[in-house]
């Protein structure tokens, strides 16, 4: 069961979309690998908006995963990819269907 999650929103630099896109589309292993990470969506919001998606059985999850390779990975490209820093939302999940 998941409990909580993260929204992130990234917002492309001008002529970086197919890199970020690229970015994350290259993550999916590295969210596979986590343990904790129940849920991981990399997904595209408009033209230069893109985000992530993923949500933890609990805090601990979540943590893990914002210390782990994804979130290092993207800190270090940020000035290079991004327009703007990552907005970055920790929530709650009220309810959740997931299959295997």
């Amino acid at each position: 069961m998941v409990r909580v999650g993260l929204l992130v929103r990234l917002r492309a630099k001008a002529g970086k979309e197919a890199e970020v896109a690229r970015f994350l589309e290259g993550a999916l292993p590295a969210a596979q690998a986590e343990t904790q990470t129940r849920v991981w969506f990399a997904i595209r919001l408009g033209e230069t908006e893109f985000g992530i998606f993923d949500a933890f059985p609990d805090d601990a999850g979540r943590q893990a995963h914002l210390g782990g390779p994804i979130a290092a990975a993207l800190m270090k490209r940020a000035s290079e990819l991004l327009a703007e820093p990552p907005r970055i939302e920790r929530v709650d999940v009220l309810a959740a269907k997931t299959t295997g």
